[in-house]
């Protein structure tokens, strides 16, 4: 028994430094990315700056892909962490959506200068970085969860029927935004956060009015759409496949 209680803190303290060495990896990585450039950025650059061998790099992050799909993951935990207040406290739809997303631009701000970089490669829909890839499945299933609470905390009421697809149509607008955002040069990223004012309210009205029966064939049509044209894993796999 004393064997067994002498084993566990030793194994706690090698999980810690695991994740410590992981999480300096990756800190290196996103470093390096802003000083040189992501394609210009080997793993053995980022080995020697972060002072561990290219095998132990390549041990925790398999590639420079799986490096930034570290990045979205990191993302994606640290927005989830900072809308609690939001969501706990505001139960208007409009609010809570407005709220989202400007505390993503928060969130993401500090990678701004060098987004652009990540987005080259990732706008390529066979990349790996692709936010529609089977790699990024961790990180969209996070986001889209936060759009589900969204939704589902709100006093706005929405038709059960359709309540699947909605989740996932307010994180392709967040997408948009994403793209928008990656391009916006203004102080402060003050036009991404300008279009996020602007459209929330009108994302919320239109899934207020989505519960009418009228309306229901035109959700569908639009899920539809870009259930076909969005770039990604074919139709009918992955998170776009719901409903």
């Amino acid at each position: 028994m004393q064997e067994n209680g002498a084993a566990k803190p030793a194994k706690a303290g090698k999980a810690a430094k695991s994740e410590q060495t992981r999480t300096l990896i990756l800190e290196t990585a996103l470093r390096l990315f802003a000083e040189r450039g992501y394609d210009r950025t080997t793993m053995r650059a980022i080995a020697q700056e972060a002072g561990v061998s290219v095998g132990n790099a390549y041990y925790y992050f398999s590639s420079k892909e799986h490096l930034v799909q570290g990045f979205y993951d990191r993302i994606a935990g640290e927005h989830a962490a900072a809308v609690r207040p939001v969501l706990a406290d505001r139960p208007e739809l409009a609010d809570r959506i407005r709220g989202v997303l400007l505390i993503w631009l928060d969130v993401a701000e500090p990678y701004h200068r060098f987004a652009a970089q990540f987005f080259k490669n990732a706008a390529d829909p066979e990349s790996p970085l692709s936010p529609f890839s089977d790699e990024s499945v961790a990180a969209r299933e996070a986001a889209i969860s936060i759009h589900r609470e969204t939704l589902a905390g709100s006093d706005t009421k929405s038709d059960p029927e359709l309540a699947p697809l909605l989740p996932e149509l307010l994180w392709l607008m967040q997408m948009g935004l994403v793209l928008f955002w990656v391009y916006d040069r203004s102080p402060g990223a003050e036009r991404s956060r300008r279009l996020v004012e602007r459209t929330a309210p009108i994302a919320a009205r239109a899934i207020a009015l989505s519960r009418f029966r009228v309306l229901r064939p035109l959700v569908r049509q639009v899920h539809a759409l870009l259930v076909e044209f969005m770039p990604g894993p074919a139709a009918g796999s992955g998170p776009r496949a719901a409903g």
